[in-house]
């Protein structure tokens, strides 16, 4: 089977690198084209060395522009690639514009759809990701459910595709992650990690104050590795002297990332994947935003939503959130990939 997986950015990568091992090693011929949405190097080279992912075979160098520029742009160089190399199918994954661009291209051209993270809602359409993911659910031959919220929700929608649920590739991601991690130094103090890259954020100065006076304030100390879509707006307003507990980092490749989630005692994020893997890691989420994609994780307080971003709702958020006690197996079970694979060859090996 000669299959061809989209990508373009960090989230894409995760999803791509253990199910990338999974087609090779099924014997399969994979041709991964980046799009090159993320670009920079922790964003992007780092993953693929890191993560142990092959060498694209291309790179579209389609940059951070305007969603309907970048978007438009992908598409154009995307299609003589298509033609050219004929696959038996497209994968893409989650929900970024190289995602929905990967998706119009394949469906175009009549090659059958694979949707990898499918049925994910927030049904908040402001976010560029709801109105991606939902487009390629409706245009996609198969769809990979990550929970079974996301199958029942891709079955009340009525897609004409056809629904699977093995669980989540994060989960074979995140197991391989882990197993590079053992020989990281130990980390002793105690501290929130943050994240920060939606646009919702990144946009508005007063966001990213509020959320920075509240943790400058909180008791332990902040680890805050910096988007480079983040980092342009801390750096135009020069806020990084004014906060003493926060450490402003570079981005971190994945494997380091992972340990710091692990070891964290809470997490703040705007992450749709970040909290995902603080579940994953029974580590407690507050999510800088009115919706989230993950419901399931707010069962048990796993996961606390922040409708408004003011430093009074995350310091009184930050100082109510206890640890539960109990959790449950939304995600599935390690091996997704390989249950993916055979699914896979059984429909489209020729």
């Amino acid at each position: 089977m000669k299959v061809c997986s989209i990508v373009g950015t960090r989230p894409n990568f995760v999803k791509l690198a253990p199910l990338s091992r999974s087609l090779r090693e099924g014997g399969n011929k994979e041709i991964i084209i980046h799009t090159g949405q993320h670009y920079d190097e922790m964003m992007s080279d780092t993953f693929f060395k890191n993560m142990h992912i092959p060498t694209p075979d291309y790179n579209l160098g389609v940059k951070e522009i305007t969603h309907s520029s970048q978007i438009g742009n992908m598409m154009i160089r995307m299609e003589p690639i298509l033609k050219s190399i004929s696959p038996d199918i497209v994968i893409v994954y989650g929900d970024t514009n190289s995602t929905l661009a990967g998706a119009i291209s394949a469906s175009k051209l009549h090659i059958p759809l694979i949707h990898i993270e499918a049925g994910c809602r927030s049904y908040d359409m402001r976010m560029p990701e709801e109105s991606n993911r939902v487009m390629v659910d409706h245009i996609s031959d198969t769809l990979y459910a990550p929970t079974h919220l996301c199958q029942k929700i891709l079955e009340f929608e009525h897609v004409y595709g056809d629904i699977e649920f093995f669980g989540d590739v994060m989960v074979d991601s995140l197991h391989d992650t882990l197993s590079l991690t053992s020989d990281m130094t130990p980390i002793k103090q105690k501290y929130v990690l943050l994240t920060v890259h939606r646009e919702s954020n990144t946009n508005s100065i007063h966001n990213i104050r509020e959320i920075l006076d509240a943790l400058n304030n909180y008791d332990y100390q902040v680890i805050f590795p910096v988007h480079p879509r983040t980092n342009k707006l801390i750096q135009q307003y020069n806020l990084k002297d004014k906060y003493k507990n926060i450490i402003f980092i570079d981005p971190m490749s994945y494997t380091t990332m992972i340990y710091y989630i692990k070891h964290a005692s809470i997490i703040i994020t705007d992450s749709g994947g970040v909290q995902k893997e603080a579940y994953l890691l029974n580590v407690p989420c507050i999510t800088l935003r009115d919706t989230t994609e993950w419901v399931e994780t707010l069962e048990y307080g796993w996961n606390q939503l922040i409708p408004v971003i003011t430093k009074e709702n995350i310091l009184n958020t930050l100082y109510n959130l206890k640890k539960p006690s109990v959790t449950l197996n939304i995600f599935g079970n390690i091996g997704v990939c390989d249950r993916i694979v055979d699914s896979l060859m059984e429909k489209y090996k020729r």
